[in-house]
């Protein structure tokens, strides 16, 4: 879904598991029981050798750097805005660290997935939701060590094998704070009617531009008629 189903992005397709109701009926037998067998679009466009990127430089170091220019200092300070310079060390690294994922419907309790996840089978779902549910996700994450350029979300969903949806969202730069960030994805629909129920695959990325991946979990969950009865 958006670690369910997805929003606005630089590429976006709508989850939509009627795309493709024929190929589905074809393949259901012989895909029965897979696990996600389709390469992440992501890792197919990666080049094959190494990209230089130069010398990486700390926080500090940066500052360091044209120290003697009033205008560029202040400007880099500003870029920084409220950063904890003593407490940011001389990581040249930045790192993300992803804290929560929570799945928001109105009039139910927050659904916050366990994190790490444990690798979930399709009859062992890591959640359930209700067809035609209304739903939002958000997500925080800790910066660390150094500033984070071009985090983007990515979340892949399968259904007996055929992707259904693709989501990439382009969240931005980050610089290191103590105090954790909170991003909330558009509101969506979960798809209703009989070719939407069942048990999906889904994979979920948290990527920098330098294609450092920072959360890589892949899990399953169901959308239902309704909603589980509590136990």
């Amino acid at each position: 879904m958006s670690a369910v189903v997805g929003s606005l992005s630089t590429k976006n397709v709508k989850f939509n598991p009627q795309v493709g109701e024929e190929e589905l009926g074809k393949s259901m037998n012989d895909r029965e029981g897979e696990e996600i067998i389709e390469e992440d679009e992501d890792d197919k466009l990666k080049p094959e050798g190494e990209v230089d990127l130069g010398p990486r430089f700390s926080i500090k170091e940066q500052l360091e750097k044209d120290k003697d220019d009033e205008s560029l200092r202040k400007w880099k300070e500003q870029l920084l805005g409220s950063v904890d310079l003593s407490a940011i060390g001389e990581s040249k690294e930045a790192e993300v660290k992803i804290q929560s994922l929570t799945i928001q419907c109105p009039g139910r309790a927050d659904l916050v997935l366990p994190l790490p996840f444990t690798k979930t089978s399709k009859s062992n779902s890591l959640f359930a939701i209700k067809e035609g549910s209304r739903y939002r996700l958000r997500f925080s994450f800790v910066v660390v060590g150094n500033i984070v350029s071009g985090l983007k979300y990515t979340n892949t969903v399968w259904k007996t094998g055929v992707r259904v949806d693709h989501t990439k969202k382009m969240l931005g730069t980050f610089s290191p704070q103590k105090d954790p960030y909170v991003y909330e994805m558009e509101e969506e629909v979960t798809p209703s009617g009989m070719f939407a129920r069942g048990s999906y695959s889904a994979r979920t990325k948290f990527v920098d531009d330098d294609g450092k991946c920072f959360l890589d979990v892949s899990y399953h969950f169901e959308i239902q008629k309704n909603w589980a009865t509590p136990s």
